[in-house]
């Protein structure tokens, strides 16, 4: 069994922008609760409560928020001064694991519900120094992802960055998924950044050295962009992710979540699929349609808010279509659609 995990929590998550801003990446709230929640508990599922992080931007709050925790984990961390990589990232978190002791890496915006012990299970059973989670994704999706083609012992043969759909060899992507054993480590240098993707990776290839692969079953998302994110917390409504279920409620046109302390009065109207944050004030005849509201939101009477962002803090007092609001509504801002 795998007892140590390392999270890889240092991106600046610009393609999230304007969330990212108000948070780190891997603390986004899917369904009201922050993506590296999920993650943690998912890990603690199967037995690994030895958890580092390598954190970068917004550092002090991942820190902050988890170095006293009630998951039952000894979390540590790394501050990088500069980004250094996937690998360099791992390099720096060399410390925190054993000798002859295999580990798992996770992004911490990375939502699934992977089968660890599986996964695992292949690893040892392939006697590889790495082996890299794979995902079945549609093949007209293969444009989106780092796409990996199998030799006939399910080893890595060669990958594929993003390729065009009538160019790709493979629908299998790489989930940012990997078990290694200890050794990688000889591979990376120190003090220089370096990735799995572009350098660790093509090494092992060009010195024909085995890379297992191990496809999962179940979901696996990664939160990388607006559009993803709106999807996985759709997701997460439908009960579609294993290792976060939670409470749904159903109104007549739809399905939302409610945070805490946030009223929902016999007048407002709910319609498709909606995420309610915490101490939310919401006024009468208010009607919300497929979006999503993070906490402390205030909305005033007879507004509509239709597939919108409204981000923490905020006061809506107009209507929203297509929106990410950033604050007060009265303040000019400049505001992303979805």
């Amino acid at each position: 069994m795998l007892k140590k995990a390392m999270i890889m929590a240092a991106g600046v998550g610009s393609r999230l922008e304007p969330l990212s801003s108000i948070v780190p990446k891997p603390m986004v709230p899917l369904a009201n609760k922050p993506a590296m929640d999920i993650l943690i508990q998912h890990l603690s599922k199967f037995g690994i409560r030895n958890i580092v992080a390598n954190t970068y931007y917004k550092a002090e709050e991942i820190q902050n928020y988890y170095k006293e925790n009630n998951f039952g984990i000894n979390f540590n961390f790394i501050k990088e001064t500069e980004l250094s990589g996937t690998a360099g990232g791992l390099k720096k978190c060399q410390f925190f694991f054993n000798e002859k002791e295999d580990f798992i890496v996770m992004s911490g915006d990375g939502l699934t519900d992977l089968d660890i012990n599986k996964a695992y299970e292949a690893h040892v059973n392939s006697n590889a120094i790495a082996t890299i989670i794979l995902k079945e994704v549609e093949h007209s999706q293969v444009n989106k992802y780092g796409i990996v083609v199998l030799d006939e012992d399910n080893s890595v043969k060669s990958f594929q960055e993003k390729p065009a759909v009538n160019e790709a060899k493979s629908n299998l992507a790489n989930t940012g998924i990997y078990i290694f054993k200890y050794d990688i480590f000889n591979l990376i240098p120190e003090n220089t950044f370096f990735d799995f993707a572009k350098n660790v990776f093509p090494m092992l290839l060009n010195n024909k050295i085995k890379i297992n692969t191990y496809v999962m079953e179940g979901y696996w998302s990664d939160i990388g962009s607006l559009d993803q994110y709106h999807q996985s917390n759709i997701d997460l409504l439908n009960h579609a992710v294993n290792s976060y279920k939670p409470v749904v409620n159903i109104s007549m046109q739809g399905l939302y979540i409610k945070g805490d302390n946030t009223q929902i009065k016999n007048d407002i109207k709910i319609q498709g699929y909606c995420i309610l944050g915490n101490n939310c004030k919401i006024g009468n005849n208010v009607k919300i349609i497929n979006s999503i509201l993070w906490n402390n939101i205030d909305i005033s009477d007879n507004v509509v808010i239709e597939n919108s962002i409204i981000l923490s803090n905020s006061k809506v007092n107009e209507p929203i279509k297509g929106q990410i609001v950033k604050e007060d509504i009265t303040k000019e801002h400049t505001y992303a659609s979805i």
